[in-house]
């Protein structure tokens, strides 16, 4: 069986450069399948080519092939000493002293040709040589079309422009492989957050290990201001620990036995000691950069239509330049302006903008995304987001922290004085959520110290038990009026309690009325805030779907401003619902925890997992998981999404925009080669840096 095998690549400056290297790789005979992955710049096959093949295959742009199992980080090559950047400072100086020499009071043709010359050389022999082949072959892509039209310009005598064009070409390559490199540096950010070795005891001996030799149960020694190497559980110690480079979440968070920690993450103050749960290919930080990688491959609708465009697109320029140098000589023109104009046609159709236009925003948005805790899993899904009308959410973890909290403790005349930890000490004995609620709550005044005996759990009403000599029930309002009379004043109590969604008990102490205990699940800080930031963006309607009764959920809804309120619904019904709210808006997002309500997030537009950190159903089940458990991380990435949308339009006027304002100008017969190349590369830095401002959109 042949298997799957994945290598990085460096120098891959291009678009055009990886589809054809993608290209060459399928044709090696002893590969199956290959994908390159532009924004990753990765290689994936099946089949068992040689890394000398794969190299072979790359040799006509330079590109390199290196193992993934090589953690070494890139070398960074100070700008001077960069190949491109070399070869356009000096084709600058011969072309300025070739200008020197045309210029001057005496000009001297042929020393300004020879310079020229040489500038075309220095800046243009690789591009020359790629080019020939390729014209040999057949295939006209950007260096094709560039060679013609160098080589036809030298060949009636245009040297100057010649070597103009070539000079403006190695400064746009220079140029596009630095914001490239700046697009890509958010993979090589997250690839560099978990460090390549670590401190473990093994056995009962310290060792320092690469985190490839790792293994489950290992564990890890972690000082403080020490990065944690793998994921795992704190056996020992008791530290706050930044998590912003796995969650974005920028408050530290506190550590301690049993709990989970993360790759990547910064140990602040103690030392710990981390049992680590998985190998180095399945922690979260691993799985982040795979699913980004995925996502950053993946073609978004506006990518297909591009390339599509552009395989038909190529041909037409080609046979438009061959008619505008040949027909207007064919009606008695002369023959060298109008070749002229015809490889001018050439150099300014060549395609780069358009190819680039799309997956260098895609890269950019999807690449900052990851950094800010919010993993958008394919350029699909980060369009879609742009377009979404409606968000629908679920109540519990989502709106509310998930978890219920007391947020009420009326105490009635004449009480005992401990009553909350008689209280406490009958809830210790139950596993009921509402029960472990109270325990916290009681814990907060101090320890539980009062003796429990012959418990007893009465389903759907409450418990009651013996404390210290004391029979103590605690249990539903309704319960407690069947056992004894309530005060009038803490039964209206109890209504107000209940009418703003709470969950109400009544204690009672040898049947004698002590006090009552609201419980609530509670709302999220920002979830009101939220709700405003989606409408100030554009979102047109919110709605709530959730299992919990009418009364409680627009409680919450009063709360957050939700204007649609759906209760009492199971998973079925959220499903119905979501696909009503399609019917009725068009592209629906829906928030929830990427389990319970997997079948509406399913058929939602975009499905959106809260917690997708240390979740391995959230990053596996939802388009996009908020990793913090964050739901303010929801406008930002609206906000992102839309505006990658706008950028990409921008990207594509501006790219198709230029070039037909140039091609116009054949008309008069104004176009010449400085102003191709000018409306071809501007073009495409233009895009370029205009997709670069993505990395600007924070939360």
């Amino acid at each position: 069986m042949t298997t799957k095998t994945e290598y990085r690549l460096e120098n891959l400056s291009c678009a055009s450069c990886a589809m054809k290297f993608e290209n060459n790789v399928k044709n090696i005979p002893s590969v199956a399948e290959a994908t390159v992955n532009f924004g990753a710049s990765k290689l994936s096959f099946t089949g068992d080519a040689t890394v000398e093949e794969l190299q072979a295959a790359g040799a006509f742009d330079g590109i390199k092939v290196v193992p993934l199992t090589n953690r070494q980080p890139e070398p960074k090559i100070p700008f001077y000493r960069r190949k491109e950047n070399i070869v356009t400072f000096l084709s600058l100086i011969f072309v300025i002293a070739g200008m020197t020499y045309t210029y001057k009071e005496i000009p001297n043709p042929t020393v300004a040709t020879g310079l020229f010359a040489v500038a075309i050389i220095i800046g243009g022999t690789g591009m020359f040589l790629t080019g020939l082949k390729n014209l040999a072959r057949l295939d006209f892509d950007m260096k094709t079309l560039m060679t013609i039209a160098i080589i036809g310009a030298a060949i009636i005598g245009e040297w100057q422009e010649a070597a103009v064009v070539v000079l403006l070409f190695a400064l746009s390559e220079a140029l596009e492989a630095y914001s490239m490199n700046k697009a890509r540096q958010s993979i090589r950010d997250l690839m560099d957050i978990a460090p390549p070795s670590a401190v473990v005891k093994r056995n009962n001996e310290v060792l320092e290990l690469q985190t490839e030799d790792i293994q489950i149960g290992d564990i890890l020694l972690v000082k403080p201001g020490q990065k944690i190497a793998m994921d795992g559980i704190v056996k020992s110690g008791r530290s706050t620990v930044n998590q912003a480079p796995i969650t974005g979440e920028s408050v530290p968070v506190l550590k301690e036995v049993n709990d989970e920690v993360f790759a990547g993450t910064l140990n602040e103050e103690g030392a710990l000691e981390v049992t680590v749960t998985k190998l180095v290919g399945d922690t979260t930080i691993a799985k982040i950069i795979h699913l980004v990688e995925e996502a950053q491959a993946e073609k978004a609708p506006s990518q297909k239509f591009v390339d599509k465009f552009a395989k038909y697109y190529t041909p037409i320029i080609i046979v438009v330049a061959i008619l505008v140098a040949i027909v207007p000589p064919l009606f008695g023109a002369e023959w060298q302006p109008w070749i002229y104009q015809g490889l001018a046609v050439l150099v300014v159709g060549c395609p780069c903008a358009l190819v680039v236009s799309t997956p260098v925003a895609i890269v950019t948005a999807i690449g900052n995304a990851a950094r800010q805790g919010v993993l958008i899993k394919g350029g699909v899904h980060l369009e879609e987001m742009g377009r979404i009308t409606a968000v629908a959410f679920d109540k519990t973890g989502t709106l509310t922290r998930g978890y219920p909290e007391v947020t009420d403790f009326i105490v009635g005349r004449g009480a005992n004085a401990d009553i909350l930890q008689s209280v406490a000490a009958v809830e210790s004995m139950s596993q009921h959520p509402l029960a472990r609620a109270i325990v916290n709550y009681a814990k907060g005044q101090g320890p539980i110290t009062k003796e429990v005996s012959n418990f007893q759990s009465v389903t759907g009403k409450g418990a009651y038990a013996d404390v210290d000599g004391e029979l103590i029930h605690v249990g539903s309002v309704l319960w407690a009026s069947e056992l004894t009379e309530l005060p009038d004043d803490m039964k209206q109590h109890a209504v107000k309690l209940q009418q703003a969604g709470k969950s109400v008990m009544a204690v009672l102490a040898n049947h004698t009325f002590q006090a009552l205990i609201a419980v609530t699940d509670p709302l999220r800080e920002e979830s009101a805030k939220v709700l405003h930031q989606l409408k100030a963006i554009g979102i047109r309607h919110t709605v709530m779907l959730t299992g919990d009764d009418q009364r409680t959920a627009e409680a919450i809804a009063l709360q957050t401003g939700v204007t649609d309120v759906r209760a009492g619904l199971m998973p079925e019904d959220k499903l119905t619902a979501v696909k009503e709210l399609i019917g009725d808006y068009g592209r629906v997002a829906m928030v929830g925890d990427g389990i319970n309500d997997a079948p509406a997030l399913a058929a939602s537009s975009i499905g959106i997992a809260m917690g997708g950190a240390g979740t391995d159903a959230a990053l596996e089940t939802a388009d996009i998981a908020l990793m913090a458990d964050d739901l303010s991380q929801l406008p930002y990435t609206m906000k992102l999404s839309r505006k990658t949308l706008q950028i990409i339009k921008e990207n594509i006027m501006f790219a198709l925009g230029l070039k037909i304002v140039a091609l116009l100008l054949i008309i008069p017969g104004w176009l010449t080669l400085w102003i191709a190349i000018f409306a071809d590369m501007g073009a495409t830095l233009l895009v370029v840096l205009n997709s670069l401002r993505l990395l600007r959109i924070h939360k």
